[in-house]
């Protein structure tokens, strides 16, 4: 009776890590949110294992699908956000903007700040509003999604300039969806400022890369 009763508990307690898996980490880059879900899948997976088969062999292959689940299970890629991607591929066309599918099957739009504000600006250049725009209408096509919008900057400057600077644009991207009709309560923002650069602030080329928007859209499994 006892041995059953551990096993429930540490059943749910694995249950409980899973479903944690699929909470979004706003404030991580995409392979730090792919790399926590899958450990921590990892780690439920484990423990789901030896509730239930007791031995090594059921322990390792519910780590294995565990890292899977965690890694990967938490969101949805439909033909709705097939269809949604190629809309904003055509509309990225000659804009720098960079439209892909990220490991975790979200929709991930990179806008260069450079193309979409002026120097130390957080108000959105005109040239910008044709790929927000599009993006708002396949939102409203789809509105099983959520969006998560990041600023972030180069390293010039100090926090105290480009942390303010990296959330009012992503403040600024939100606000021009809500103008297009999007509901605000399905977009969070948030500013990391240098905190999280893609390539070496030590040249212009990569200064320029870190200076950018992300978008991300998700859409739940259910």
């Amino acid at each position: 009776m006892k041995k059953a009763f551990t096993s429930l508990t540490v059943a749910a307690t694995a249950a409980a890590l899973l479903a944690g898996c699929a909470a979004p980490a706003g404030n991580m880059t995409q392979g730090q949110h792919v790399g926590v879900g899958a450990g921590v899948g990892a780690v439920a997976g484990e423990l789901l294992g030896q509730a239930i088969g007791h031995d090594r062999e059921s322990t390792l292959i519910g780590a294995a699908a565990g890292a899977v689940l965690g890694a990967g299970g938490s969101y949805l890629w439909s033909q709705q956000m097939q269809q949604q991607k190629a809309a904003m591929e055509q509309a990225a066309q000659g804009t720098g903007v960079q439209v892909s599918q990220t490991a975790d099957n979200r929709l991930r739009i990179n806008i260069p700040a450079d193309a979409s504000f002026a120097t130390g600006s957080a108000v959105l250049n005109r040239n910008i509003y044709p790929v927000l725009e599009r993006l708002a209408q396949t939102l409203q096509q789809n509105p099983n999604t959520t969006v998560a919008i990041i600023g972030h900057t180069d390293s010039t400057g100090s926090d105290a300039i480009n942390n303010p600077l990296s959330q009012n644009r992503a403040n600024a991207a939100m606000h021009y969806l809500v103008s297009k009709g999007v509901a605000g309560q399905r977009i969070s923002t948030s500013g990391m400022g240098a905190s999280q650069p893609v390539a070496s602030n030590a040249t212009e080329a990569g200064r320029a890369q870190n200076r950018r928007v992300e978008i991300y859209v998700a859409e739940r499994t259910r």
